[in-house]
This record gives C-alpha cells, structure tokens and sequence, in this order.
C-alpha cells in the first residue's frame, strides 16, 4: 500500500514563508509526476504545481515567482517552498502523485491535505 504522508502547514502572517514537505512511502516502482494542489473554502481545488522525475517543473501564474516546487528521486519526496505568503494563499494544501506500482499499473493517490493559513 503507498502512503503520502504531508507536513508544514502552519499560520503565517502575510509576506511571510512556509515549507511543505510530503514523502511518498510503499510499494512503487516509479514515481511520474508529484504535485500540490490547494482548495480554498468554497473553491474547487486547483493546481499550484508539479514536477516530474526529470525536473520539468509547472507552476499556476498566481504563485510564478513566489513558490517553488523540488523532489528528491531516491526518497520519493517533495517540497513546496511558499515565500512573501498572501491571504488569498490560505488553503488546504494536498500532495498528488502518478506513479506506478511492481505490477506496472498507473495510480495516482492523494494525501490527506495539510492547512495553510496566511494572517496577521
């Protein structure tokens, strides 16, 4: 069974940073792509970034320049680096990945979101 287990979150006063991290645990044999996407209360959730195993990174325009997405390979994890935070950034955040199991099947899996609070 794969897990994503996610952790960062926090209140953070407006122009401030967080790091989110989530690591990627179980039974894969290859990770695809890994992103964070965020839902806002009463917004559909929406993409802030991804990367794939290569590096190639995507970013929504409403975070260019602020947050930057990175992964290490061999842990099968991936950080989000928030900084000069806003309050419309406030969300809770969730950890996606595609990747493929021993079987060669392509899953994606979700994790369980980790809340973002941007306030004074």
């Amino acid at each position: 069974q794969v897990q994503l287990v996610e952790s960062g979150g926090g209140l953070v006063q407006p122009g401030g940073s967080l790091r989110l991290s989530c690591a990627a645990s179980g039974s894969i044999f290859s990770i695809y792509v890994m992103g964070w996407y965020r839902q806002a209360p009463g917004k559909q959730r929406e993409l802030v970034a991804t990367i794939t195993s290569g590096g190639t990174t995507n970013y929504a325009d409403s975070v260019k320049g602020r947050f930057t997405i990175s992964r290490d390979n061999a842990k099968n994890t991936m950080w989000l680096q928030m900084n000069r935070l806003k309050p419309e950034d406030t969300a809770v955040y969730y950890c996606n990945t595609v990747y493929s199991d021993y079987a060669r099947r392509t899953l994606q899996l979700w994790g369980q979101g980790t809340l973002v609070t941007v306030s004074s």
